[in-house]
């Protein structure tokens, strides 16, 4: 066992009560408690600090209730955190029971799902707060039966002292424990001691799942609410100029009509506050069907926005002002923006040595530039919540990653103070990094609040397509200079995009080039953007590893020898001191999906494409084999190398990655929205192509390496490097490089090599 350096603040413990009939209930703050004490911790900690909490129950029985305090979006943290709390607090998995928690944030500091943190951020946390339940009930034993606490083992929910024999269940000591001291510091499990880390558990809501339990906030239908939807603007640069209720007051089931403002235009908005409208229509009636005939009769007149501004608080607390322009825009005005952008003056990123003079010098020069549309999310889950604002409070159910930040809004526009609001927390049906986005919240909230009942919000999926909140549409230059030998000597990128730029400055390969430049731009848009699974590296990574394969090839270089030549040059003499990667581990899963793919034992009519990239603290690498058949890809083999750390379920981890790779091929082949006067030019899935079961790769792998190194991200991780190495491989096999998402608008069949 290893003790824990950090003491236990005891305030981040609460004893609650003891159950009636006897039992333990304890409160505590996660990471209230495992706060770090010296600047070297200081330095490796995430810029984000997400605290969490967790609730224990023990019965007398014997049974434990663990708490999950995330909400859950299919990344099974539902399964996974509670597990590692279990491991350390040494109960036998089948006498846990995982319950939702709902925002608590009394006893629950910030709850949040997003980022691929929650295991990382958890990890030690989870296990101190396991390990000191653990010690009371040691203690409790031991104060029982008059022993040395340190000769009481625990494990599998049995307490035993070898000595004399005796014997107890944690239930049999849960209520006396209850009443005993929080100690000052624990001793964590060795990791060669796991039970449970590690070894796969079942989705612990599988089984509702399937069969069809209410889990979902789309489940939720009280009796006496009312349904309510939404009419927003046609066109992104619109807004309501005046509505006509004889349209559909009339209308069988029709309670009200009327426009409302999600957000106050004098509100200061925190990071996740997007509406994508300054106002909108609302529709309240007796039935869904209802309301939706009502919808579709409306009459509604529409003006264009003039330019205008406000106050956000940014990612990191500080403020900012965002400049929304007025108008409509479209995707061709957008490309001319991008081009003009990138060719006048950009942010300087990072300069590593005399790039210019390298260039000059340069034998060889390669230029590249790779562009990708928005995206929209599509959950399978529309939108949707339920609300029941009153005058004394306000009850909300539904989707959201961060119930926090959204109350926050909640309580400002509705003039609630933000302890009367409580916000249940469904499972989500899809996130994907667009549920951080409280406006569905917001807006059942306040149609609560005018019509004085309670409502049921629901969107439809062209509501949930034409909305907003997509993937910002980019672009990418990258250039890139060989010496007589074929040795990379210069590398520049030139990114940016419609609303943000892209570039990670300090991710590979910078360090690895002596003569490094990295340089970004942004074009203002009133198209409401947002996070889209992982963020940024979703196109960066594809672009930057997509130009690495076409330069190998140029350099004459197997595509994987290059990426670990310059790894080695980062490893033994790297360039700078801001390089967020370990090359070492970077290498190591570039060596592992070679072997596992047997990338050197190349197959006849097989083609190979290879990537790799870091983000969210991980490493992953993948070859994808294609073949032409019938004038469309068919992707027959996926290998992925993840290095994430200790992996605690591991079933539900290669899950994970398998559905990363199949949503990254999907939107590389397919993914696109564009725009025409500020009109989404799709808006339900016969127009929005997603990939089908058939064209989903015929074989998956995901190996993971095998190290003691604290788990980091999981749930992104793998989907940046699908999209370079989808396009590697077709390069292979039609002979054409793919510079331009979606790929199969760029497929050429005259050429292609079947």
């Amino acid at each position: 066992m290893t003790l824990i350096a950090k003491k236990i603040d005891r305030r981040s413990f609460m004893k609650v009560s003891a159950l009636a009939g006897g039992g333990m209930m304890l409160s505590f703050s996660w990471l209230a408690g495992c706060k770090p004490t010296t600047q070297a911790e200081v330095m490796e900690l995430p810029k984000e600090w997400f605290e969490l909490n967790s609730y224990i129950k023990i019965g007398d029985n014997g049974v434990v209730t663990l708490m999950s305090p995330n909400p859950e979006f299919g990344s099974n943290v539902k399964t996974s955190m509670p597990m590692i709390l279990a491991d350390e607090l040494g109960v036998d998995w089948k006498n846990v029971i995982v319950e939702q928690a709902n925002f608590y944030p009394e006893r629950f500091d910030r709850q949040f799902t997003g980022g691929s943190q929650g295991i990382r951020q958890g990890w030690k946390p989870l296990r101190t707060a396991g390990a000191t339940a653990r010690e009371m009930l040691i203690k409790a034993a031991a104060q029982t039966w008059s022993v040395p606490a340190e000769e009481i083992t625990a494990g599998a929910g049995t307490l035993e002292h070898k000595a004399s024999g005796k014997k107890a269940g944690y239930g049999e000591m849960a209520s006396l424990a209850a009443t005993l001291e929080v100690p000052e510091e624990v001793k964590l499990k060795d990791i060669k001691d796991f039970n449970l880390i590690g070894v796969s558990q079942k989705n612990v809501d599988g089984k509702k799942i399937v069969t069809g339990k209410p889990l979902f906030a789309m489940d939720h239908y009280p009796a006496n609410a009312l349904v309510a939807m939404v009419v927003h603007p046609p066109a992104f640069g619109m807004k309501v100029k005046s509505l006509d209720e004889s349209s559909v007051k009339g209308m069988p089931g029709v309670k009200d009509v009327f426009v409302f403002e999600p957000v106050k235009e004098d509100y200061d908005r925190n990071f996740f506050d997007v509406n994508s409208f300054s106002n909108l229509v609302a529709i309240v009636g007796n039935s869904t069907w209802e309301v939706m005939q009502a919808k579709k009769a409306i009459k509604v007149e529409w003006e264009i926005t003039s330019d205008s501004s406000f106050s956000m608080a940014g990612f990191g607390g500080n403020k900012m002002t965002v400049k929304v322009p007025g108008g409509v825009e479209s995707t061709e005005g957008h490309k001319a923006a991008m081009e003009a952008m990138a060719k006048g003056k950009v942010n300087l990123l990072r300069k590593d040595g005399d790039p210019e003079g390298a260039f000059k010098k340069a034998a060889k020069v390669l230029e590249r530039t790779y562009t990708a549309p928005y995206l929209a999310h599509n959950c399978m889950e529309p939108m949707n919540c339920f609300a029941d604002v009153r005058a004394d409070g306000a009850t909300l159910y539904g989707p959201i990653q961060a119930p926090e930040l959204i109350r926050n809004t909640i309580s400002a526009r509705l003039g609630l103070d933000k302890e009367k609001i409580q916000i249940n927390l469904a499972r989500m049906g899809g996130g994907f990094g667009q549920r951080a986005y409280g406006h569905h919240m917001v807006e059942a909230a306040v149609i609560s609040q005018k019509v004085g009942a309670p409502v049921k919000l629901q969107y439809n999926r062209e509501d949930d397509m034409t909305y907003g909140i997509y993937r910002p549409t980019y672009s990418a230059t990258y250039r890139a200079g060989l010496d007589e030998n074929n040795n990379l000597i210069a590398f520049h990128v030139n990114g940016g995009g419609v609303p943000e730029s892209p570039v990670h400055a300090n991710r590979f390969p910078a360090g690895a080039v002596d003569n490094y430049l990295a340089e970004g731009w942004s074009v203002e848009s009133n198209i409401t953007i947002g996070a889209f699974r992982a963020p940024r590296s979703n196109f960066i990574a594809g672009a930057e590893q997509s130009f690495i394969d076409e330069l190998a090839e140029l350099a004459g270089k197997d595509p994987i020898d290059f990426r670990l030549e310059l790894l080695e040059r980062a490893k033994t003499n790297p360039v700078g001191e801001r390089n967020d990667y370990e090359a070492d581990r970077y290498a190591g899963v570039l060596k592992l999906v070679r072997e596992k793919s047997k990338w050197d034992e190349p197959k006849s009519g097989v083609n190979r494409g290879v990537s790799a990239y870091f983000c969210h603290n991980s490493y992953v690498a993948e070859v994808i084999d294609v073949v032409i058949e019938n004038n469309a890809p068919v992707f027959k083999n996926v290998y992925a190398a993840v290095d994430c750390g200790i992996v605690v379920n591991p079933d539900a981890a290669a899950n994970m990655g398998e559905g990363a790779i199949v949503d990254g091929i999907g939107n590389a082949l397919f993914g696109e929205m564009d725009f025409v006067d500020g009109v989404p030019q799709k808006n339900n899935f016969h127009q929005y192509r997603m990939i089908r079961q058939k064209e989903a790769p015929w074989h998956v792998e995901v190996h993971f390496v095998k190290n003691d190194i604290d788990p980091t991200g999981l749930g992104e991780p793998l989907f940046p490097p699908t999209f370079a190495a989808v396009a590697n491989a077709m390069h292979k096999a039609t002979g054409k490089r793919f510079y331009n998402q979606p790929f199969m608008k760029e497929m050429d069949v005259s050429r292609l090599r079947i």
